[in-house]
């Protein structure tokens, strides 16, 4: 694991022992030694991670710390203090005002390094995640497909996207569409439960668009239970009067009322043999099946059987 570090700590004998061990670990590391200092570093070059002493000149850690959480550009940074307290209302204090973890001096280098590396690790995986639905985001869906294919074993990418989603946000509002989407990761959570092993992977692309990786065997199966308990599932978003009629009545951009249908599900599915073809090809060949599938009405799975 490698990364860029800011250590802000006036002992300056601790601060080069920070250093040295982290120099040996990988990462990129550079010293501070004021607060002012660390919040100007961070400002001018936002690291990876600030190893933040408490106890500074100028401005103390804690006051440091307050004043990145309250900036949007540096609130999410991951910032661990290093304090010679070891009260509990000290902890308390440094946890309230944002920290994400804190180490007690005199700590060792392998305490120092677990908890860099752990505080690294959990942030990355935070930001992979897409905060609406908490599944795994771009990165980590790239990882996996990457994965799948130097593998060599022959694997599937499902893409996954809803249709008329617009019309229903632009019917019932946006906190409506996200209760939606969420129930459609429910859905999706539950068909790949149910897919049995190897487990399928589940991943949130972004909006209305999920991606699944799975065994080809496990694809289209898993995709006929996903429309069976989405069309379950889906009705309970409507208003009575609009499932009763079967359609949303929408205003688009030339003013003009149109009639749209419940919202369905589209599936595109490619395959990938592991060798021979590259995994971007198998991604975009999902992404023109379900481009395909949304061409036909109510829901349907499109299996891309080129070969």
């Amino acid at each position: 694991m490698s990364g860029r570090i800011l250590v802000a700590d006036d002992d300056r004998d601790i601060a080069g022992f920070v250093q040295l061990n982290l120099d040996l670990e990988g990462y990129d590391v550079q010293v501070v030694h004021d607060g002012q200092a660390a919040l100007d570093a961070v400002l001018a070059d936002p690291p990876d991670l600030v190893l933040l002493d408490v106890m500074m000149p100028v401005l103390d850690g804690v006051e440091v710390l307050r004043r990145l959480r309250a900036n949007p550009a540096t609130a999410a940074l991951p910032v661990v203090l290093l304090t010679a307290k070891s009260l509990s209302a000290d902890k308390v204090v440094g946890l309230t005002a944002g920290a994400d973890d804190y180490i007690v001096k005199p700590f060792d280098t392998l305490e120092l390094i677990a908890r860099v590396r752990t505080t690294l690790r959990r942030t990355a995986e935070a930001r992979s995640a897409s905060p609406l639905t908490g599944l795994p985001g771009n990165h980590r869906i790239d990882s996996e497909i990457t994965a799948r294919a130097a593998a060599g074993a022959p694997y599937a990418v499902c893409h996954v996207d809803l249709d008329e989603f617009k019309s229903f946000n632009d019917a019932y509002g946006f906190l409506r569409g996200d209760r939606l989407l969420l129930a459609l990761a429910s859905c999706l959570l539950d068909t790949v439960a149910q897919a049995g092993e190897p487990r399928p992977f589940l991943g949130h692309v972004g909006g209305d668009d999920f991606v699944v990786v799975c065994t080809p065997e496990q694809a289209e199966p898993l995709g006929q239970r996903l429309i069976a308990g989405f069309a379950r599932e889906v009705r309970n978003h409507y208003d009575q009067a609009d499932l009763e009629r079967g359609w949303l009545e929408v205003v688009d951009r030339r003013m003009e009322l149109r009639r749209h249908p419940v919202v369905t599900v589209s599936i595109g599915v490619a395959c990938g043999t592991g060798e021979g073809r590259d995994h971007r090809e198998v991604v975009a060949a999902a992404a023109e099946m379900k481009s395909w599938a949304k061409t036909q009405p109510g829901s349907l799975v499109a299996v891309d059987r080129r070969g």
